[in-house]
């Protein structure tokens, strides 16, 4: 972990409530995709969790959903001003254990952490497959950043406005996979597994005080005790969960 105070250089809205943030620091030590930020906004006594969508030797991207008052606050941020951010946060994805065809699943918010695995994915000459879920066709952002990666990139949406006509489940079948990577809401996450015919790595979703392990406020069930999905997390190998 890496306190760092970052410039600004893009924050965009790419879907609708759906913002893309670029930041430029001295270094930024994203050591794995799925790792996240930890952001201090005036005002606000809590900092503000948002997982990595792709990083650089001084940059890192994010891209976060307005669900509340910091990250409306955080949305109407401009290019220039600076952030104070945790940088390097929690386990991320392992991917030694992904095989040659992965499957990535992600839904929502829960899309971004998966564009840098997929590139790492990719990068190690692996050839991984990208369900991608929303619940209609303008909320859905990132589709072609993933094309350009992947092959085989499939689009759900609960209405059926574009793509496969339901939840990521319903595309599950048709796909041939060799482990499973995803991350979205618990219902969504809980769906997959009950479908999975693998092992794989779910990145969990809660509501975090501190983001580095000292307060316990986010701790989940798993097999083995009660863990931290800020810390121990939020990257969990399925058999080790608790549904």
């Amino acid at each position: 972990m890496k306190q760092d105070i970052c410039l600004i250089v893009r924050n965009k809205e790419i879907a609708p409530s759906v913002f893309e943030m670029i930041v430029e620091g001295d270094g930024t030590p994203i050591k794995k995709p799925g790792q996240f930020v930890n952001i201090k906004l005036d005002g606000f006594f809590l900092r503000r969790p948002i997982s990595v969508c792709d990083s650089g030797e001084k940059s890192i991207k994010l891209i976060y959903k307005i669900v509340g008052e910091g990250t409306e606050k955080l949305a109407g941020m401009k290019e220039g001003e600076r952030l104070d951010m945790l940088i390097g946060l929690g386990n991320g994805f392992d991917v030694r254990t992904s095989g040659d065809t992965p499957l990535l699943i992600g839904g929502g918010v829960g899309v971004p952490p998966l564009y840098g695995l997929c590139k790492k994915l990719v990068a190690e000459g692996k050839r991984p497959s990208v369900i991608l879920g929303f619940n209609k066709a303008d909320e859905i952002f990132y589709e072609k950043e993933f094309s350009a990666l992947s092959d085989r990139v499939i689009i759900t949406t609960v209405d059926g406005s574009k793509g496969v006509k339901g939840f990521v489940t319903a595309a599950m079948n048709d796909i041939p996979y060799s482990y499973i990577y995803t991350c979205g809401p618990k219902a969504m996450l809980s769906a997959v597994n009950s479908a999975a015919k693998t092992s794989g790595q779910f990145s969990l979703e809660e509501r975090m005080g501190c983001g580095f392990g000292a307060c316990m406020g986010c701790t989940c069930k798993t097999k083995s005790g009660a863990k931290r999905v800020c810390r121990e997390g939020p990257v969990f190998v399925r058999e080790e969960i608790e549904w």
